[in-house]
């Protein structure tokens, strides 16, 4: 293999996933094991993780993915499970910081009617949940002097929705929304990842932000068409689309790359 060519392989590696179960946390393990890593997959949903788990192992074999479930919105929780963690695999190169809330009433209001307790069990996640699991994983990083942090972020991190496209969109039966509650989460997670990036710089740490826009995964004909019209490629992403600017950014292809937010979405923040 050649010097290029080695920078993208991960063997070797321990990753650590969290929302592994969901649309794009299974993709990104599918794609850390297929690149030579070893997969932690963190999940609060044992059955889907546990189905994750099963399916990658069949396809790669033993040892390459393993399943923790825990809440990240518990400190206790995630204390526990990164020793486990570290007391089984010795180190933690690689954190996927991608676990996001959607609560049953997500978009089941507008703005001046929204739930404090909605917006506090979604800011649990998006950035409470983030921030432990940094807090957690990042001390063993800055023992070893070496590790990359990976923080999924979204489009409307640096763009308000547009909420023209939402009116007819449904996802699995029900209405399509984009919350104030999200784009603030959202936002905060490229202050944080920022924040970090210049702190831990000079201990061999990385640490970025991921933004997707939006990804093909069951929305109605209807949304599929308003959305792909506000993109110059003209459609949404694939999970694999977004699954590979991952595996660069935690690559040693990109050893000199911190504190950047990369855009995945067909080039809607351009306009």
């Amino acid at each position: 293999m050649g010097f290029y060519q080695q920078l993208f392989r991960l063997d070797g590696k321990v990753a650590i996933v969290t929302g592994a179960a969901g649309i794009l946390g299974s993709e990104f393990c599918k794609a850390l094991c297929n690149s030579g890593a070893v997969v932690i997959g963190i999940d609060i949903q044992e059955k889907p993780l546990n189905e994750l788990v099963n399916e990658l192992s069949n396809h790669y074999g033993d040892h390459r993915i393993y399943g923790f479930v825990c809440d990240i919105t518990q400190q206790g929780k995630i204390k526990k499970t990164i020793y486990e963690i570290i007391k089984q695999f010795s180190k933690v190169d690689i954190l996927l910081n991608n676990a996001v809330a959607r609560p049953a009433d997500f978009n089941s209001a507008c703005f001046l009617e929204y739930s404090l307790t909605t917006w506090r069990e979604v800011m649990s996640v998006n950035i409470d949940g983030m921030f432990m699991m940094a807090q957690a994983v990042g001390k063993h990083m800055l023992d070893n002097r070496q590790g990359v942090i990976l923080q999924t972020s979204s489009i409307y991190s640096l763009l308000a929705p547009d909420h023209r496209i939402y009116s007819g969109g449904e996802y699995a039966g029900k209405a399509m929304g984009t919350p104030a509650v999200y784009t603030t989460s959202k936002a905060g997670v490229i202050g944080l990842t920022k924040h970090l990036a210049t702190l831990w710089a000079e201990h061999g740490i990385r640490v970025n932000a991921l933004c997707p826009g939006g990804v093909a995964s069951g929305q109605n004909k209807k949304f599929n068409e308003k959305y792909s019209s506000r993109v110059p490629m003209g459609r949404m992403a694939k999970k694999t689309e977004i699954a590979g600017p991952m595996l660069f950014l935690v690559s040693d292809a990109a050893s000199y790359i911190t504190g950047q937010v990369f855009y995945v979405d067909g080039g809607l923040s351009t306009w």
